[in-house]
């Protein structure tokens, strides 16, 4: 079975809003190969360092509320 990472990214893209905290800071604790893919769009700060956040840039914040929307909304 093949994958699709862009579907994968854009869950996990979703599933990064659950931590949202001080403006679009969201904890990183996803597959590295998938915030790596997420990083390489410019939809998140480099993953990479100690640090236990990363943040979205603006379209990575509007891509994760509509994916979110999409995914897991009633409705």
């Amino acid at each position: 079975m093949e994958m699709d990472t862009d579907r994968i990214d854009d869950a996990v893209l979703a599933l990064l809003l659950l931590g949202l905290h001080d403006g679009r800071r969201v904890w990183k604790g996803f597959d590295w190969q998938a915030m790596n893919r997420l990083h390489e769009k410019g939809l998140i700060s480099d993953p990479r360092g100690k640090a236990k956040s990363v943040v979205l840039s603006e379209d990575g914040l509007r891509h994760a509320q509509a994916m979110f929307t999409s995914l897991f909304s009633h409705g």
